[in-house]
């Protein structure tokens, strides 16, 4: 017998979900839009492409202000999805329930290896899909176990850090910068000079040495960990039922938004003053290591202030109409996050207008925020006005449930959250 499971009807949105994805995929573009016009291995020598202090500043405001939040608060936001779209399942279909749910997550990672194979090398959708079975694995662990794992996930980066410090070679100075060099070379020929066919063998080879190298994987680790932190966040948030109920915590979230802020900026500038003035992004000092400690905090503090100040918004009559633009965004995460590649590549890729390696840090972040809002957002808008899902949420759904029945329960609406 089948599954009599359905997938989550419109009026059973959580508003404030809906208006953070919009903010989350508004600052993911403004940190990737760098990345999509250079090659992450540019610049790891210490040589600065944009010295002029616009760009400068624009690169070190972005760090301490956007770098790590936005991806981290979509991993939280995956967990909260999670915790509410299982035990909605679980209630509609006990018995195929783990069976719908491991469906979704498997074609997840199959969107992002396409994304991360053909289209671009900074895809998190795939990391999202293996972190999936973590919390699947999890969904019931006893709180403190959850939070030793998230100070584990925390300081891992540190303490690998520490171990690197003393354990630091010369040679591994001199592999890094020569492998750089090389795929920098590769990457600028591939993508700022060659045709579509040739960018997606670069794509495919970069992915391929990302998870065989052994330096790239102790890299990988740590982003992974970086994820973790949040991810569990949110697992707690999403047990806790927190954003189906927000209004009754707003004096604790009221407290939480400026604590975060003031601690997080307090840690970003060790972070900010680093990125600033380093030239060298390779070896280990006392200094690199106390800067990471304080991006670790930052990522996580600026990313809380974001989610609670949203949260306080969401609950102010004036504001809550004035986002509902950001929900729309929000209700369209996949379609947009893969919309901003493809627009993003066409624009700098060979195959396309061909700016690759012609655009600084501060005209990335114009035309980051000029596209999602000049861009993204009406197209949004306009959208749904005509159609319940975004075209990539309608085909993930399909290839999740199968034949999309209509929902001849929906339940109440859940939208004061």
């Amino acid at each position: 017998m089948g599954s009599t499971a359905a997938p989550t009807a419109t009026t059973e949105r959580i508003y404030t979900l809906d208006v953070i994805r919009g903010f989350a995929l508004l600052g993911i573009f403004i940190m990737n839009m760098p990345w999509f016009n250079t090659s992450f291995y540019a610049g790891v020598d210490g040589t600065r492409a944009w010295p002029q202090w616009w760009d400068t500043w624009t690169e070190t405001a972005t760090e301490v202000l956007f770098s790590g939040k936005f991806n981290s608060m979509f991993s939280m936001l995956f967990a909260v999805g999670f915790t509410i779209q299982l035990e909605r399942l679980e209630a509609r279909d006990p018995r195929h329930a783990r069976t719908i749910y491991l469906r979704r997550i498997f074609w997840l990672f199959v969107f992002g290896a396409i994304h991360m194979c053909v289209f671009w090398g900074g895809d998190v959708l795939h990391i999202y899909a293996i972190l999936g079975l973590l919390l699947l694995a999890l969904r019931r662990a006893p709180y403190k176990l959850l939070w030793t794992l998230l100070f584990l996930a925390l300081f891992y980066p540190l303490i690998m850090g520490v171990y690197r410090y003393f354990t630091f070679q010369p040679a591994e100075r001199e592999h890094i910068l020569a492998m750089s060099k090389l795929w920098t070379a590769s990457n600028d020929a591939a993508y700022g000079h060659g045709s579509f066919y040739e960018a997606l063998r670069e794509h495919t080879r970069e992915a391929v040495y990302l998870y065989t190298d052994k330096y790239n994987l102790r890299g990988v680790a740590r982003f992974f960990s970086q994820f973790m932190v949040t991810l569990l966040i949110g697992l707690m948030l999403g047990r806790a039922k927190f954003f189906q109920d927000s209004a009754r915590h707003l004096p604790l979230v009221r407290r939480v938004q400026w604590w975060s802020l003031g601690c997080g900026l307090a840690a970003g500038s060790l972070w900010g003053i680093w990125q600033a003035t380093a030239t060298d992004f390779i070896t280990p000092t006392p200094w690199r290591l106390l800067a990471g400690a304080g991006y670790i905090l930052c990522r996580v503090l600026i990313m809380i202030f974001y989610v609670a100040t949203i949260v306080r918004a969401v609950h102010h009559p004036g504001w809550r109409r004035r986002l509902a633009p950001m929900a729309a965004t929000g209700r369209m995460p996949l379609t947009n996050y893969l919309t901003q590649t493809l627009i993003a590549t066409t624009l700098f890729y060979g195959w396309g207008f061909g700016l690759w390696g012609q655009v600084g840090p501060a005209l990335d972040l114009l035309l980051a925020v000029g596209i999602f809002f000049v861009v993204q957002v009406p197209l949004s808008q306009w959208w749904l006005s005509r159609h319940e899902l975004g075209p990539l949420e309608w085909l993930w759904r399909r290839l999740t449930y199968g034949r999309i029945r209509p929902q001849s329960e929906p339940g109440a609406p859940i939208t004061a959250g």
